[in-house]
């Protein structure tokens, strides 16, 4: 049975969808059908389909009161909507149905786990968030709340933990038909760990241990967190708050931490060995992971930044969009991306331009566009003397332009986006320290009307990071200080 709030939440989308032009929006990254979009949830693969969850506030281009969006795709980058899966409308989650995830159980069913808010009044008079972990059941279509939920509440948590703190279940089946899920949650003084519960059905949980804790390293409170096995290893990400950088690390304050280690499966103990940035651009949070049928894991991110996220005009029909789906691999321990495979038949005409070697400014012919797959490689001409300065400009004309460059000497890139078109003192830049030797380094750029990923070093570093630049400004050039040996090779994405 639909609950009314639902049922208007479907109605209102359906009926607002109609007024956003399929120009408007990106072509093969998933949006917000309507409102505001951020975290994704409940990656899965079901009755042949991807299907994606997403923190949704129809009504409005603001962050509100948390619904979860729907939608679904064969491939992963043409995406259908569904309608609004899941409203606030129970005790339990009445002020928000916040973040989490989704498998397939063994009778054919689609089982959601997520953060169910609620507000209290504490004894000082504040009123804070109680989160706790609900479930929800369905058919791809149609979900119904558990009667039993919350199945999770702050009486299932260790001594110390926060109540406040307690959010975004990931869940997984392990191949002894048990499952397992990781919590996201702090201590009292705000110091992220990761909580695992272990269920025998997927409905009655309990706790087991803390998997990983943050010892006052990396920023605040862990949210969103997602753990797998990988190439030999164990992987936990999570989007901790509040960070400090480190050297060229964690520069976003609300960024995103990869640890790699080794992961005991008969005692689900994980030690940490290696930790990462996952993306060094401007736009990346909240990551979750998927295993497809063929065995590849691969991962989306949302692609924007908690502290420019709310700099937009509040008519704007709708905010929002998810990362390039990426399949992912651990190289001597360091996490790797790569854009997914489909994206390749998404290639139109191919210009290619080899040895091209130039100082200053130049254009090519047939590399222009706002929907791009770019694959670039730029070296010396004299290993004795290497060029001081690379930069690919992009979404350009006389006014606008975007930017990636690679300064040899520093082995730094840098995303710029200063000039694509924004009136506000936000961020507009990010660096990266990369592996290069003598000036050569590997890039592959994807253009997506209002964003841009770059791929630096077969997926060894990611910079992500959206713009909003009129769609009419679709030059490209490249820049050197110094002589420049250069290989471009652009697919117009159809």
């Amino acid at each position: 049975m639909l609950s009314q709030t639902l049922r208007d939440a479907r109605k209102y989308e359906e009926e607002m969808e109609r007024k956003i032009a399929k120009e408007d929006r990106p072509d093969f990254h998933l949006s917000s059908r309507v409102g505001w979009m951020n975290d994704p949830n409940g990656f899965s693969y079901y009755k042949g389909e991807y299907h994606m969850f997403y923190q949704y506030h129809p009504y409005d281009s603001h962050w509100g009161p948390m619904h979860w969006g729907h939608a679904v795709s064969k491939d992963l980058l043409h995406w259908e909507y569904l309608p609004v899966a899941m409203a606030p409308d129970a005790d339990f989650d009445r002020d928000g149905c916040f973040s989490g995830s989704a498998l397939v159980l063994p009778d054919g069913r689609h089982l959601l786990m997520y953060t169910g808010v609620s507000k209290e009044t504490q004894p000082d008079g504040n009123m804070k968030d109680i989160q706790t972990q609900c479930l929800a059941i369905g058919d791809g279509m149609d979900y119904d709340k558990y009667g039993s939920n919350p199945v999770l509440t702050k009486s299932d948590l260790p001594e110390g933990s926060s109540k406040f703190d307690f959010r975004d279940p990931k869940i997984w089946q392990k191949s002894d038909g048990s499952y397992r899920c990781v919590v996201g949650n702090c201590t009292m003084e705000e110091d992220g760990r990761i909580i695992l519960f272990s269920s025998p059905d997927g409905f009655h949980w309990k706790y087991e241990k803390i998997l990983a804790n943050n010892n006052g390293r990396y920023g605040k409170m862990w949210e969103c967190p997602d753990f797998f096995e990988l190439d030999g290893k164990g992987v936990l990400i999570t989007s901790p708050q509040d960070m400090l950088p480190q050297g060229f690390e964690y520069h976003n304050g609300h960024g995103t931490l990869c640890l790699t280690g080794d992961y005991d499966d008969k005692t689900d103990t994980f030690t940490e060995e290696q930790n990462q940035a996952i993306d060094y651009g401007i736009d990346f949070y909240a990551p979750q992971t998927i295993l497809t049928p063929d065995g590849r894991r691969i991962m989306i991110g949302w692609m924007q930044n908690w502290d420019t996220c709310n700099l937009h005009a509040p008519g704007q029909p709708w905010f929002g969009q998810m990362s390039l789906p990426r399949e992912l691999s651990v190289h001597n321990g360091r996490l790797y991306q790569k854009p997914i495979r489909e994206l390749e038949k998404l290639r139109g005409e191919e210009v290619r331009h080899e040895n091209v070697i130039f100082t200053d400014v130049i254009k090519l012919a047939g590399v222009e566009g706002r929907k791009v797959d770019m694959e670039l490689t730029v070296r010396a001409v004299d290993p004795e003397d290497v060029y001081r300065k690379f930069a690919v400009r992009f979404a350009q004309n006389d006014v606008y332009r975007t930017s990636v460059s690679f300064r040899p000497h520093e082995s730094i890139v840098k995303v710029d986006r200063k000039f694509s078109g924004s009136r506000r003192a936000i961020i507009h830049q990010r660096r990266c320290l990369v592996n290069s030797r003598g000036g050569e380094l590997k890039m592959r750029v994807i253009l997506d009307k209002f964003s841009v990923e770059v791929f630096v070093n077969d997926g060894e570093y990611v910079l992500s990071a959206t713009m909003y630049t009129d769609l009419a400004a679709d030059g490209i050039s490249f820049y050197a200080d110094g002589k420049v040996n250069m290989d471009v090779v652009k697919y117009e994405l159809i």
